[in-house]
């Protein structure tokens, strides 16, 4: 089970400041995991202009110019956001039991290490 899924809200723990331009201490969703990478794409920060070549569509409408985007972040540097405080936390799992149609199944549970709250 990972740490970090999508639709999380999470923080950004490094890099520099939003006063310097950064992105640390931003918060939002995770919008995609790239797992094979180690990268999360996050709502609202890391934004980059990609500069788009012109073109057209079949109606004759004009396409491209500036367009700004999120790009990824290693997941080193984001931590998920306790629900509790609203302030990062680091994850742990524990096994709960749960009852579904008169089944008893063993579950593995994501919680926040500073609050015990689950995810």
């Amino acid at each position: 089970m990972a740490n970090i899924k999508k639709g999380d809200l999470v923080q950004v723990i490094t890099g520099a400041t939003e006063d310097r331009g950064g992105d640390r201490g931003k918060q939002g969703r995770v919008i995609e995991v790239l797992a094979e990478k180690n990268r999360v794409i996050v709502e609202g920060v890391n934004y980059v202009t990609k500069h788009v070549r012109v073109g057209q569509t079949q109606r004759g409408t004009k396409t491209g110019g500036i367009e700004t985007s999120e790009a990824s972040i290693h997941i080193s540097n984001v931590a998920l956001v306790d629900p509790k405080s609203k302030k990062p936390t680091r994850v742990g799992f524990r096994e709960e039991t749960v009852t579904k149609d008169g089944v008893k199944k063993t579950v593995r549970v994501r919680y926040a290490k500073k609050s015990g709250e689950k995810f």
